[in-house]
């Protein structure tokens, strides 16, 4: 679903789309013209699919189309942060990051998965009743996310549109990949439903490390003002005592925003109009 306020943007392909659109045509071209040329041109095309595919491994790149890896010049002049939160809502933890952003009077943006949406339902509301921000974080959170064709990518972001739409009543403005991994279909259906694709700046690597000290000197070192930070409140990797890293980070975290005199907001609150 797109959203009702979305400003409609016409989809103008990456140059590295247009060139490798150039080259195929260029490779077939010349093979019918000189059919020796084959194995030159057969090698240029792999080639070219090689950079994509890498383009698409790197999250925080731009190659493909637009990523917000960092707030724009607005937000950076008026030492603004983003925290965001991926793979929830989650029963257990989402309710203590929702208490401690509470604690510190900090919104944050949710990229939530729609199935666990549609899951919980009441917590998903109560996020946004909270005054944080849910974007789209796919519908199932697959890890063949970036293998999939436009139909598939478009079903995935589409449902989850729709399950995050129903049980909040508001349709998400952001998109971020499973792990930040796309391959070149996704910016098109992103176009389409007036969504803008999200990284970030820092990550914690949360998910796979329960050591919150390491974690929070991964996003803390430094704080810089522009800076898109990514967490889990889903998925987290669980310390010795068996706390989920994210509790003890993100108090942490929020404090040592303060002490730099960054102001966390959402996404949307960066986003222009």
């Amino acid at each position: 679903m797109t959203p009702p306020d979305a400003v409609p943007r016409r989809w103008v392909p990456a140059p590295l789309l247009s060139a490798s659109a150039a080259l195929h045509l260029g490779a077939a071209a010349a093979v019918l013209v000189r059919p020796r040329v084959w194995p030159w041109a057969l090698g240029a095309v792999v080639a070219n699919h090689l950079l994509l595919a890498a383009a698409g491994l790197w999250p925080r790149s731009q190659l493909l189309g637009p990523n917000w890896s960092r707030l724009p010049a607005r937000s950076i002049a008026q030492n603004e942060v983003a925290i965001t939160i991926d793979d929830g809502p989650d029963p257990e933890v989402t309710p203590q990051v929702l208490s401690q952003l509470a604690r510190h009077h900090a919104p944050a943006t949710f990229f939530c998965v729609g199935e666990r949406v549609q899951r919980y339902p009441e917590l998903a509301q109560e996020i946004v009743r909270q005054g944080h921000a849910i974007e789209n974080h796919s519908q199932r959170h697959l890890h063949t996310f970036s293998l999939l064709g436009p139909g598939g990518i478009a079903a995935e972001i589409s449902r989850a549109q729709d399950s995050i739409q129903r049980a909040t009543g508001d349709s998400p403005r952001f998109f971020r990949a499973p792990a930040g991994l796309r391959n070149p279909f996704l910016e098109p259906v992103l176009n389409r439903l007036q969504l803008r694709l999200a990284s970030w700046t820092r990550r914690g690597f949360d998910t796979v490390n329960g050591d919150a000290e390491v974690v929070f000197r991964r996003l803390a070192n430094p704080l810089r003002s522009g800076d898109i930070l990514l967490l889990h409140d889903g998925n987290s990797a669980r310390g010795r005592s068996g706390t989920p890293v994210i509790l003890g980070v993100l108090p942490r975290l929020l404090d040592a925003l303060s002490s730099g005199g960054l102001k966390p907001i959402t996404l949307r609150s960066a986003q222009p109009r």
